[in-house]
């Protein structure tokens, strides 16, 4: 353990233990009154349940940091079929919550399978990719085949409707694609195929009637001015996160003393703890948090560029679209630039399903420097 300790990214591995160590105790703070007042449960029961989710996270991590990337190719098919099949399974045996079909019901544990197609997708196409261009003569439409893939998880996980969901998984997708080393010609030959897709795709979707979203969903589309909505749906959840930060202010109004946590946020210890965060502690704080997470994008992107590896490269890049597409839709959302979409923050926010994925995904960057640095010290030993 020793040994792979020192080929590991450290600051990374700081900022992982220090952020879900510092989500613990917010979620705690944002979630003590809720969880007696609303779920009639121990002030205790969600920071136990998300030190719960962190402990497995942790434990499946060290599994992954002694399993080489090369490996993945033998159960990736595998992970493909199971989380389609999940998928589709959720519309017969799924559990609805907030107006979307999206959970399964395993014991004490809610599983979300859209979360793990979003790893799972990340995994594929390094995989797939990494293999296919090593070839030479490679029809340049087989490009397309982990395209279509995602597209099938993306009209699953919308027909839930899960439209935060639906948009991250195409997000991380296509930020994915446009990295591929391929050449300028079928790149260009590609890229038009895509569009004629989606011009394609959009006609249907148009035509369909929106029966995509339920009207929860469509009604989250009307996201502008939210505190004029004060007393709608559309603009409660919104409005109270303004209220929560300004009355932070600069230093915050002290830890634990959130009066936003007061019933006036139901999602105030996961798709607004930030809120909470900036209220308790203040938008000094909070410019800090994001700071740190900007500096946990910087380290990923850094192990990717660093990849020996076509498929090491994927594997950390496609763990910085997940972690940015979740902070781009979370933070807009927050601040009524985008409509809400019940996108959480990653390390910081409640979730079991989210976390796991979380952790596991930078667990793997984590493997994937490790094997950077195994091939940077093979290359020096011939150079000697």
């Amino acid at each position: 353990m020793k040994k792979m300790l020192s080929k590991m990214d450290k600051p990374l591995l700081f900022f992982t233990i220090l952020y879900s160590v510092f989500g613990l105790i917010m979620i705690l703070s944002a979630s003590s009154v809720s969880a007696v007042l609303r779920y009639h449960v121990s002030t205790y029961y969600f920071f136990i349940r998300q030190l719960l989710f962190i402990i497995v996270s942790f434990a499946i991590g060290i599994v992954i940091l002694k399993l080489p990337t090369s490996k993945y190719k033998y159960f990736t098919p595998f992970l493909v079929l199971g989380i389609l099949a999940a998928l589709a399974g959720l519309f017969i045996y799924g559990r609805i919550s907030n107006g979307a079909q999206s959970w399964y019901k395993i014991g004490f544990f809610n599983l979300q399978p859209t979360e793990f197609a979003k790893s799972i997708i990340i995994i594929y196409m390094a995989v797939f990719y990494d293999r296919i261009l090593k070839k030479k003569n490679t029809n340049v439409y087989n490009y397309l085949i982990p395209i279509a893939v995602a597209i099938v998880m993306f009209l699953l996980i919308c027909m839930q409707p899960d439209f935060g969901g639906a948009v991250i998984l195409a997000g991380i997708t296509f930020l994915i694609f446009i990295i591929l080393p391929i050449e300028k010609n079928n790149f260009t030959r590609l890229l038009k195929f895509l569009g004629i897709a989606l011009i394609i795709g959009g006609i249907v979707f148009i035509n369909s009637g929106n029966d995509f979203f339920n009207e929860t969903q469509m009604a989250r589309f009307k996201f502008k001015e939210p505190c004029k909505r004060y007393k709608e749906d559309t603009g409660y959840q919104v409005c109270n996160g303004f209220i929560a930060m300004h009355n932070g202010g600069l230093f915050g109004v002290g830890l634990g003393n959130s009066t936003q946590k007061y019933l006036y946020l139901p999602e105030a210890h996961t798709d607004f703890i930030f809120a909470i965060i900036v209220e308790e502690l203040g938008l000094i704080f909070g410019i800090l948090v994001i700071l740190g997470y900007l500096y946990i994008l910087y380290r990923i992107l850094r192990v990717a560029k660093k990849s020996y590896t076509l498929r090491g490269s994927i594997l950390a890049y496609g763990t910085f679209a997940l972690i940015f597409m979740h902070l781009l839709i979370n933070f807009l959302g927050s601040l009524a630039v985008i409509p809400l979409t019940g996108v959480p923050l990653p390390l910081l926010s409640y979730g079991g399903s989210f976390t796991i994925n979380i952790i596991i995904m930078l667990f793997v960057v984590q493997r994937v420097s490790i094997e950077n640095n195994i091939a940077r010290e093979k290359q020096e030993m011939i150079l000697k």
